[in-house]
């Protein structure tokens, strides 16, 4: 893991600082309808692939792009969804079974988090929010590294789609990234569908 005091690290700060300046005025403008654009293409992208499939999102905060809309439409696919629960500060996250209406609790952070009795769940398709993005599949985060742990540990459990979703104000020319960042697959804004390498 990357030291807090390199120069490396330094730059994400920064780059992380400018991302959430860059997205607040955005979700304040478009936060309104942004969340059924989103729904709208990810359910076109993965067409005739959600029933039976366990999806994890997240609860949203800040200037996320709201998810919401997107949990109550797979549960009508026949899709399973997902919260992610933070299990310690260096393990990766363990995901438990959330549809609406479903009791939620306070966890670390201020994150929204499914029940500690809910059903642990393994997903097939990964959502996690970001403050920005690159063409190749980049995704810049909060600095914890959860969603790069959890990745790799489902990643090397079986297939696994990882899926950045935001704004598309959110892309930046490059994403720093070093050997323990674990890179999207596909990156759906309110605007567009991006997969990556493709």
């Amino acid at each position: 893991m990357t030291s807090d005091h390199t120069p490396f690290a330094a730059i994400k700060r920064s780059l992380r600082a400018d991302a959430a300046i860059r997205r607040a005025p955005v979700h304040a403008a478009r936060g309104d309808i942004a969340g059924a654009a989103l729904t709208e293409r990810f359910r076109a992208a993965f067409a005739g692939k959600l029933s039976g499939a366990v999806v994890s999102l997240y609860w949203p905060m800040r200037d996320e792009i709201d998810v919401r809309d997107l949990i109550d439409a797979l549960a009508a696919d026949g899709a399973r969804t997902a919260l992610p629960v933070m299990a310690g500060r260096d393990a990766a996250l363990v995901f438990r079974e959330w549809r609406t209406g479903d009791v939620l609790a306070p966890g670390t952070f201020g994150v929204h988090e499914p029940a500690a009795d809910a059903r642990i769940l393994v997903p097939d398709i990964v959502v996690t929010p970001l403050l920005a993005f690159d063409a190749a599949g980049n995704r810049l985060g909060y600095g914890g590294g959860y969603y790069d742990r959890s990745l790799r540990a489902l990643r090397a459990g079986g297939d696994v789609v990882a899926v950045g979703v935001g704004y598309d104000e959110q892309e930046i020319s490059s994403v720093p990234g070093h050997t323990g960042d674990e890179i999207l697959d596909m990156i759906i804004t309110d605007r567009r569908i991006l997969r990556v390498g493709k």
